[in-house]
């Protein structure tokens, strides 16, 4: 069995160890968790890179614990946060807790007899205390000079915005996480993202205080693109993992645009390709960049990991549509995603069926005028649905307003127009 720590290493996944000795503890079979606080409906693509390793910790044999926040979750955790976190309601993060559960189930199998993986919720354990029982089991073990002294503590005390008492407790819950897991199911050791090292380290050092026993700490670097901005962001927007929130050709899109200087590293870390396959890929974006060989395989890779082989075949389909492919299986809503930053009109449904090409073409705006709009047929050059109009005289046909609801229009190779029937 290949140790998991050098399988990480190699991949750029690991950042940093509590302990030497993890190096020979993950030699043998051990449990290890991960935690993920329901702050969004759906993970994101910042939390991947947890994900996928946890996967990679059951590859190589080990048990896995996927841990949601549902407790937690109602604090939020402060860690790489400049503000607080608006609070959530119970309900929220109940809801929250379904989809992430959702999305962890695409990548560990909870199900299955025997499966090396298992999900649990924090409210489980941290729900039955009461404020003054948390302090006297749990508090009482913490000293405050430490816990000031954590960067994550002191760099939001030291901002205009300070830190609330309750983001100041957060250590304790966390640690106490690790406890629990590690009296219940033999958990020795919990990783995360670089930011977490202060929670990690409280939970090993509360383990060592209150049980004698030796626990460990691993964390992964923030994955972050060649100028420093942390992966997973698009202009603000968190990449989310469910499609109802990111689509399909949206999610796509995103790793196939990646820099040549990313996409070697981001394959390490998102994909379960051989070392001798990324080197391959490597060589490609050296000798022949325009081709973006590497970027389509990361793209396709990662979508299908998530998505399944529907999703990727929604997000090829609506990426081929854009250079004047076929648009057969793809939904009205798929085409909004695509066709979201074209121009586009609205027009009443009952106008639009049986109406000729020509006249839609110019209500929709495409063209300046009924005339323009049948010479550009004529010359071979609007397009409905990315289908060439051939006749003047040629009708929209029910069929080819997408569920009803969309029509796409081209004129020439890459000018788009979206109508949205009302």
């Amino acid at each position: 069995m290949q140790s998991i720590t050098t399988l990480l290493r190699q991949r750029g996944l690991l950042e940093a160890v509590t302990d030497e000795g993890v190096h020979a503890a993950v030699m043998a079979p051990l449990t290890v968790y991960a935690g993920f606080d329901p702050s969004a409906a759906s993970l994101q693509v910042g939390n991947l890179a947890t994900v996928v390793s946890l996967a990679r910790f059951q590859r190589c044999g080990h048990k896995v614990i996927a841990l949601v926040g549902g407790a937690t979750g109602l604090i939020g955790d402060p860690s790489g946060k400049v503000t607080e976190r608006e609070a959530l309601s119970l309900e929220q993060v109940e809801r929250n807790s379904a989809g992430i559960r959702e999305n962890l189930s695409r990548f560990l199998d909870f199900d299955a007899a025997g499966a090396r993986a298992e999900l649990v919720n924090n409210i489980e354990w941290l729900g039955r205390f009461t404020l003054i029982a948390f302090l006297g089991e749990v508090g009482r073990h913490f000293r405050m000079g430490a816990m000031l002294a954590k960067d994550s503590v002191r760099a939001r005390l030291e901002s205009e915005g300070g830190m609330s008492f309750a983001e100041f407790c957060y250590q304790l819950l966390q640690a106490y996480d690790f406890l629990n897991l590690f009296d219940r199911k033999g958990c020795t050791l919990q990783v995360g993202g670089s930011d977490q090292w202060g929670n990690i380290t409280a939970g090993v050092d509360l383990i060592r205080r209150l049980r004698g026993a030796a626990a460990f700490g691993l964390t992964f670097p923030l994955i972050c693109d060649s100028a420093g901005r942390k992966f997973g962001k698009s202009e603000g927007n968190a990449v989310y993992l469910d499609h109802r929130l990111t689509p399909y050709f949206d999610f796509y899109q995103f790793f196939l645009r990646a820099e040549d200087a990313d996409v070697a590293r981001l394959l390490n870390v998102f994909t379960f390709l051989s070392a001798e396959e990324i080197a391959a890929l490597e060589r490609e974006v050296r000798d022949a960049p325009e081709k973006r060989e590497a970027q389509k395989v990361l793209a396709a890779e990662v979508t299908r990991m998530v998505h399944g082989r529907h999703g990727l075949e929604v997000a090829l389909r609506a990426s081929a549509a854009l250079f004047g492919a076929a648009m057969e299986g793809l939904r009205a809503d798929d085409l909004l995603d695509v066709f979201a930053h074209v121009p586009s009109a609205e027009l009443p449904a009952a106008r639009v069926r049986g109406m000729p090409a020509a006249d839609v073409a110019a209500a929709a705006g495409l063209c300046r005028s009924k005339g323009e709009a049948r010479r550009l047929i004529e010359s071979g050059g609007l397009y409905v649905n990315n289908v060439r109009v051939t006749a003047a005289d040629a009708v929209i046909r029910p069929e080819q307003i997408v569920d009803g609801r969309v029509l796409v229009l081209r004129s020439g190779k890459r000018s788009f127009h979206l109508v949205r029937t009302i």
